[in-house]
Parts: structure tokens; C-alpha cells; sequence
């Protein structure tokens, strides 16, 4: 039996750089909405953060869905 090692490196990096960008995205999220918290705080309009947010909640729920779609579809 033959273990590829370059196989399960190159899947143990997409899937590493796959976790971060999804945490990345759903910071940048809560982010945009705390921002919106302090500047309805301030009486200021923070209408870019919050579209900003929510594309981030849309990238990730499309990056959760493709990986449903990849596990049940492939399988």
C-alpha cells in the first residue's frame, strides 16, 4: 500500500486556506455589524457596512452550500 503524501498535502492546504477564508469572511461580517451598532450609537448612517456584511454572510453561506453540494453530489 502507497500513501500519497502530495495528495494529502495539497487537500490539507485547500482545506486550511478554505477554514481561514470562511473565518475571515464571517469576521468581516460581525464586523460590518458592529459597525452599524455604534453608528446608529452616533446617529450616523452605516449603509456600506452593513451591504458589506451581508455579502460576507452571502459568500459564506455560498462557500457552505458548494461544500454540501461537492460532499453529497460527488459522493
Amino acid at each position: 500500500m502507497q500513501i500519497d503524501w502530495a495528495a494529502i498535502g495539497s487537500v490539507f492546504g485547500v482545506s486550511l486556506a478554505a477554514s481561514v477564508a470562511l473565518v475571515v469572511l464571517f469576521t468581516l461580517g460581525v464586523g460590518g455589524l458592529a459597525r452599524r451598532e455604534k453608528a446608529a450609537a452616533r446617529g450616523e448612517s452605516a449603509a456600506l457596512a452593513v451591504t458589506g456584511a451581508y455579502v460576507c454572510f452571502a459568500a459564506c453561506a455560498a462557500a457552505v452550500a458548494y461544500g454540501f453540494y461537492l460532499i453529497v453530489a460527488k459522493a
